[in-house]
């Protein structure tokens, strides 16, 4: 008897689920009338729709910025290199003036000019703590569109400090200086040398050492010291690489001068 009762349980829910349902239908009916199906497909696909790639895709800004530059701002990212192993990278307005993809990238001073047209002294600076640079690298980049003008090694290990001396010295008032630093940036550092980063607004160069880490932002002319430096010291107790410092890396905005009223 008892086998029996048990056999008849399931068809006796199956047959409970379909009148469950078949209410539900007709209550559907009474409330919504004609729209019913349409109102159960909708809540049946809504339900089972997935978010597309572009609702779910974060919002991605020059350079990498985790926010957007206000209106006539450049957007900039310095990325030093690791050891002497890894390249530092330029970043300038979503554009990658200095890396090792493009094989522009060397050991000692890289450097970036731009003309006296940005407006370096306000400039706004957002900074992420956590970068490698070793060498110095300089780009020429027009000072209205940020397009780079040119992009300059100089080897600070077994280099000519006078080449360094001789793109420097021409400088115009206004121009500015991007460095990045990759494995050696100072053995070959002169009091000139350092003198001259000193007027673009650097306080670290004064103490720059064997394979510390560097990056900078300056201007020729500046009265203020920059605010775009970071200096990583090369130390045996604090290294993260065998015989180099943390590499680092440095963002920003910095405005554009208004153009001149004749």
């Amino acid at each position: 008897m008892r086998e029996q009762i048990m056999r008849l349980t399931g068809p006796m829910r199956a047959v409970a689920a379909l009148l469950l349902v078949g209410l539900t239908w007709l209550l559907a009916s009474t409330l919504f009338g004609g729209e019913s199906v349409s109102f159960v497909r909708h809540f049946l696909n809504s339900a089972s729709q997935e978010p597309t790639a572009a609702e779910v895709r974060p919002q991605r800004y020059k350079c990498g910025l985790s926010a957007a530059c206000p209106p006539k701002h450049l957007a900039f990212r310095l990325v030093s290199g690791a050891a002497n192993v890894i390249g530092p990278k330029i970043c300038l307005e979503d554009k990658m003036l200095l890396s090792s993809v493009k094989n522009n990238v060397g050991r000692g001073l890289n450097i970036a000019l731009v003309n006296g047209t940005l407006n370096f002294f306000s400039a706004v600076l957002y900074l992420t703590p956590d970068s490698h640079f070793q060498t110095h690298f300089f780009c020429l980049i027009s000072g209205v569109t940020g397009e780079p003008l040119e992009t300059k090694t100089f080897d600070m290990w077994a280099g000519d400090v006078s080449d360094l001396l001789k793109y420097l010295r021409p400088l115009h008032e206004g121009t500015l200086v991007f460095v990045a630093s990759f494995d050696d940036p100072a053995t070959k550092l002169n009091a000139e040398s350092r003198r001259l980063f000193e007027e673009l607004g650097s306080t670290a160069v004064k103490e720059l050492a064997f394979r510390d880490s560097w990056v900078f932002v300056g201007a020729k002319g500046i009265e203020n010291k920059s605010p775009f430096e970071q200096r990583m010291k090369n130390s045996k107790s604090s290294n993260k690489y065998e015989g180099w410092p943390e590499s680092l890396e440095m963002d920003g905005c910095i405005p554009l001068r208004p153009p001149v009223e004749v």
